[in-house]
């Protein structure tokens, strides 16, 4: 039996000085959370997702943003925005988690290959960081779907705006999320 992550006792503990920061982590984790436990519910594969991780990872998914430097979300550290990946990956793997540390890195966008990284000139190790599992993809997709700005905090962005931001980088990313939104949630139009 696996024993169980407790997502708020770590937010709380890299949060604890900065409340606002964490409330704005909470309420977008929460949503992210939501929205992959559902996917995975109703999900007709003969692959079963993981639960218990999808709801863990999904909570912890953006901890490492806390050491960015994004005034806008409370968070007052030295990377780049850009870099919460791999600084969750870094927090978690501290704290043992070791598959949850893989969500952190590899739910940017929709993942992040080691010759974008390199062409971009990109602030990230050059390696593929991309969503491997069942259950990364699913939380990877479902974050799309939630904003963390001021703007948009809160709000469920429609099917055509997650399809507009991702064409921006590339038909190859809005290619890869059209066969995940076929597979994850087929009802949506």
């Amino acid at each position: 039996m696996k024993i169980p992550v407790r997502p708020v006792a770590l937010i709380n503990k890299y949060y604890a000085d900065s409340p606002r920061a964490r409330q704005i982590l909470l309420e977008h984790s929460r949503q992210v959370s939501r929205r992959a436990l559902k996917i995975a519910r109703n999900l007709k594969s003969t692959a079963q997702p993981d639960l218990q991780f999808i709801a863990e990872a999904a909570m912890l998914h953006d901890i490492g943003m806390i050491r960015t430097d994004t005034p806008e979300l409370d968070c007052h550290g030295s990377g780049s925005y850009l870099q919460h990946g791999i600084e969750g990956r870094n927090i978690l793997e501290k704290e043992g988690l070791e598959r949850h540390a893989l969500v952190c890195e590899r739910h940017i966008g929709i993942g992040l290959t080691a010759k974008e990284i390199e062409n971009q000139k990109l602030p990230l190790p050059k390696r593929d960081m991309l969503p491997v599992s069942l259950e990364e993809k699913i939380i990877c997709y479902a974050d799309l779907f939630y904003s963390k700005s001021e703007k948009n905090r809160g709000n469920e962005k429609s099917l055509e705006k997650v399809r507009k931001t991702l064409r921006k980088f590339g038909k190859e990313k809005l290619f890869v999320f059209d066969q995940w939104q076929k597979q994850f949630e087929p009802e949506l139009k």
